[in-house]
């Protein structure tokens, strides 16, 4: 496994030469933000050894390198999931990659189900914590001291700083920006309104089916981590509706001004 990611850490180096220490991964229709990033480098997953390659409509496939907000950063145009067959080490096996660069934050971003009823669709959740229901854990076999401790705390699996900054910047922009729970499912389906309700009662505030094994990959490399979900649809024993993966897209399409700004300052004022 560490030669694995080495070598794909070696080509990557090679290939764009300076390396970041900002990373971003970019969920679900959130794709614009990659386009205000001043491209220096631009390489397809599969020109990656080692890389998977992303099979979901909305995720391109493309790591991004270039300056944003005035730093340098590395995006990830498309990301990986469970649902597609991939195990826990291949999705997050970017996150390790990443960590042998050198990055020390993560922003991570994601079109989410919302349960809390003072969401409205298209609202920014800033991820406050997370319930992981996913039926595997990304650090479950050997644990390589050099990439982390056996036993990684979670307590603070979301950056206390960079959420205050955040809301600093929402109050600033007149950002509407909403706290919560992200809770972390398999997939592929869409949940049922009991399984909202559910959600709902343990804790969560909305739902989705990636973003946790990354997020906890990442605090197992040490790196500061900040969330945000986009409010695509609602769920709950109330609601009727079903959502498309289509409706999801365009409405974390209609989002991605708001998006863009906050990713943009936060990474600005870092």
């Amino acid at each position: 496994m560490l030669a694995t990611i080495r070598q794909t850490a070696e080509y990557i180096k090679e290939a764009v030469g300076k390396t970041p220490e900002i990373a971003i991964i970019l969920g679900t229709g959130l794709g614009d933000l990659a386009n205000q990033i001043e491209i220096t480098k631009e390489l397809d997953y599969k020109e990656i050894p080692n890389f998977p390659v992303s099979t979901v409509e909305g995720h391109s496939g493309k790591l991004i390198f270039g300056n944003l907000g005035g730093k340098y950063v590395m995006a990830m145009k498309g990301r990986f999931h469970y649902y597609e067959g991939y195990d826990m080490k291949q999705v997050t096996f970017p996150v390790r990659v990443m960590q042998c660069l050198g990055v020390k934050t993560l922003l991570v971003s994601n079109a989410a189900g919302g349960m809390n009823k003072e969401f409205e669709v298209g609202d920014v959740m800033i991820i406050t914590d997370h319930i992981n229901l996913f039926p595997e854990n990304p650090l479950r076999g050997k644990n390589y001291e050099e990439l982390g401790t056996r036993f990684p705390a979670m307590t603070e699996a979301y950056s206390h700083d960079l959420i205050a900054l955040a809301d600093k910047i929402g109050e600033e922009e007149k950002i509407r920006l909403m706290h919560g729970v992200y809770v972390g499912t398999p997939g592929p389906t869409f949940e049922t309104p009991a399984e909202y309700e559910y959600f709902r009662i343990i804790g969560g505030d909305a739902v989705g089916m990636s973003t946790v094994p990354e997020v906890i990959v990442a605090n197992h490399a040490g790196m500061k981590v900040f969330g945000i979900s986009v409010i695509t649809d609602l769920g709950g024993k109330d609601v009727t509706q079903v959502p498309t993966h289509e409706e999801v897209q365009q409405a974390a399409v209609k989002a991605q001004p708001t998006v863009v700004k906050l990713v943009t300052t936060l990474v600005e004022r870092m």
